[in-house]
């Protein structure tokens, strides 16, 4: 229906008024905190990094600069391919229909980023949240496995519930079961309508607050009766905003927001009992003893299984331990035998000066319910395996990883949350792949491409002798991070560590890591001919393409390397032309003629013949050489002496391309 002007008028006027109010929130408010300014100027840069810190502290990716521009809108304008990526993926809206939406499509820069706009899944990008409450909410029909551990009697039908998720979502729910964890079975009092309890039991279990509440012929209560006893649950309960849902669902509107309020503050309230009862609860434990450990399926916690992660072997002292035994009880005397192993004397020795310490396992209870988000807990729980058998004391499952990582993952299945340091990106990823969680596998992808992006900037001159390292500590090992991609089949990875090679290639290409890497990549193909390719290297000669595109496609300096046939540009310094005092001097590359080279030596440009002794550093005296140096000149990856930065870089592309070439001759792999 086309709504008349007046109406258009009116209801705009409403909108303001509800916003002014406080009842309705503005899709894309102002906002000038620092963090937000800061997610702003990173998009404009195209710096993937500071957007990923960005957003993990708390920046709103859906608010407006003093400008009115969105973070989205400024990395599509700005033509950031990854960062519109990063941004979708972490809940930024595009919706066609509005304002926004539109502006974002019409300002893209290329096509590239329009169609990802346009192909993005909007119910994903505008809900990050909905997995997790779709999650909670289908738990009330799920009938296989079985998870239940409390059934709601009524008159009619039987409600087959869940103590944690009633713990984490009302207060009185908290009190009661607690104090009573062996209790499986309530009855429903007669003076509830059944209709009532359903709508407050989906409405703690994230699901929305239906326009129809039940009630009428047939149904043994009238419609008020069920709002009465709504009311009356909602109180009883201490979910109050249940009662107010209800009253606002005629507005879609105010219904959407209200419902999308809902579910951030279910996620917070599980976020909380987690910790609170999860992580609190955890029980650190030697190796040894681990499988010993007993605990009780009727608890406070309401747990129903144990999941176990040990420490890494090589960051644990496994000196406490003689196959399989214990370190033997200590002499404390004084004397020559203080500190000396009571027991058996053929045990091997070991130096006093080392520590000794057992290797640890951390068990955290947990709940089948929220584990069945994997397919891998799923389909163990859901056949006839050991691990899914009902004992009196709760079964203990080992999983191949660390604590820290078991902790992220189970923070991520019950919080939706996984905010991790780049550190451990690469162990989660593991975990996620072997747990079959993917959307924590992709975003643990993302961490890494992100975080361990850098500057991805590209050095054009090798450090003087005595200088200090300049370059950037590595945050990551990139042949961990592109075994790790081609193991868990995440192209993301691959391409990012193509990026990345090239980016650096200067600092990898001689490495003999490197070398094997490029045998492992050929080797993926199989059945390889002689005419195959080899991935990586496809992809590390494309973006080291792009990486001195970026600096010298407009310059002329592809012109310029086709007429000078093998792409080298040499500075030929005479000792005779330079002043005798540093002057500045302007150097501007211009396209000689196809037997001149350039001198960018003097105030002018004097063409010398092009067979003339290139500037090598060997050729050139020391003051000679500053000078150059200091008057825009530049040192090329073999040493010698180039123009500018433009000329130094089509001087390093070729040389790298050449290396290329020599790597490839040398491993006898035709690429």
């Amino acid at each position: 229906m086309v709504l008349r002007k007046d109406q258009l008028e009116a209801s705009l006027h409403e909108e303001k008024k509800l916003i002014k109010d406080g009842r309705l929130k503005e899709d894309s408010p102002l906002d000038f905190s620092e963090c937000f300014t800061t997610l702003c100027d990173a998009c404009r840069r195209g710096d993937l990094k500071v957007c990923q810190e960005m957003i993990t502290d708390g920046a709103n990716i859906n608010a407006r600069d003093a400008f009115d521009y969105t973070p989205l809108i400024l990395a599509s304008l700005c033509g950031h391919y990854e960062v519109v990526q990063l941004l979708l993926e972490s809940g930024a809206l595009c919706e066609r229909d509005t304002f926004q939406g539109e502006r974002c499509l019409y300002n893209a820069l290329n096509d590239r980023i329009r169609n990802l706009l346009l192909q993005y899944d909007y119910s994903k990008s505008t809900d990050p949240l909905q997995p997790l409450a779709s999650h909670i909410t289908s738990l009330l029909t799920r009938d296989h496995p079985q998870t239940s551990d409390l059934t709601v009697v009524t008159t009619d039908q039987s409600f087959h519930l869940h103590k944690f998720v009633l713990s984490a979502r009302s207060p009185y729910f908290r009190k009661k079961p607690s104090t009573a964890p062996e209790t499986t079975t309530w009855k429903l009092p007669p003076t509830i309508p059944p209709q009532a309890f359903e709508v407050a039991i989906r409405y703690i279990y994230l699901g929305e607050v239906p326009n129809d509440v039940g009630g009428g012929p047939g149904t043994g209560y009238t419609e008020d009766e069920v709002l009465e006893g709504i009311d009356k649950l909602s109180r009883q309960l201490e979910i109050r905003t249940l009662w107010e849902g209800i009253l606002e669902s005629g507005d879609r509107r105010l219904a959407r927001q209200r419902r999308t309020e809902e579910v951030e503050r279910g996620r917070d309230q599980f976020n909380t009992w987690y910790r609170d009862n999860v992580l609190r609860h955890k029980v650190i434990v030697d190796c040894s003893k681990a499988n010993q450990v007993r605990w009780d399926r009727s608890n406070g916690i309401f747990a129903d299984v144990l999941l176990r992660a040990d420490e890494p072997a090589e960051e644990s002292n496994v000196e406490g331990t003689l196959n399989g035994t214990q370190t033997p009880p200590t002499r404390n005397t004084l004397g020559p035998l203080n500190g000396i192993p009571v027991g058996p004397t053929s045990q091997p020795s070991r130096s006093p000066s080392r520590t000794r310490r057992l290797r640890k396992s951390t068990l955290f209870p947990a709940h089948r319910a929220i584990l069945l988000r994997s397919e891998f807990f799923l389909t163990m729980f859901s056949s006839s395996f050991r691990e899914a058998q009902t004992t009196d004391h709760l079964q203990i499952i080992p999983i191949d990883c660390s604590p820290e990582v078991l902790e992220v993952v189970l923070t991520f299945l019950y919080t939706e949350k996984a905010d991790f340091s780049l550190d451990l990106a690469v162990d989660v990823l593991f975990a996620a792949d072997l747990l079959l969680i993917e959307k924590l596998k992709v975003k643990a992808a993302v961490v890494i491409s992100t975080l361990g992006n850098g500057t991805m900037r590209q050095p054009t001159t090798q450090p003087e002798d005595g200088d200090e390292e300049t370059n950037e500590q590595e945050a990551i090992d990139i042949y961990d991070v592109i075994r790790a991609g081609w193991l868990t089949r995440v192209p993301r990875l691959e391409e990012f560590a193509a990026r990345y090679f090239a980016y650096r290639l200067e600092k990898y290409i001689d490495e003999e890591e490197f070398a094997e890497l490029i045998v492992e990549s050929a080797a993926r193909i199989k059945g390889r001919q002689e005419t195959d390719s080899i991935e990586l290297l496809d992809d590390i000669r494309y973006y080291l393409s792009e990486r001195f595109r970026l600096r010298f496609e407009d310059s002329g300096i592809e012109e310029l390397m086709q007429e000078n046939g093998n792409g080298n540009v040499h500075v030929h310094a005479d000792a005779d032309t330079l002043p005798s005092q540093p002057t500045t001097t302007t150097t501007t590359l211009v396209k000689p003629p196809e037997d001149e080279a350039i001198d960018v030596t003097s105030h002018h440009h004097h063409h010398l013949p092009i067979d003339s002794a290139p500037a090598k550093a060997t050729d050139i005296e020391p003051d000679t050489e500053h000078l150059l140096l200091s008057n825009g000149a530049v040192r090329t990856l073999d040493g010698e002496i180039a123009g500018d930065e433009f000329a130094g870089d089509a001087v390093n592309y070729q040389i790298l391309l050449g290396k290329i070439e020599g790597l490839l001759e040398r491993l006898g792999v035709e690429a």
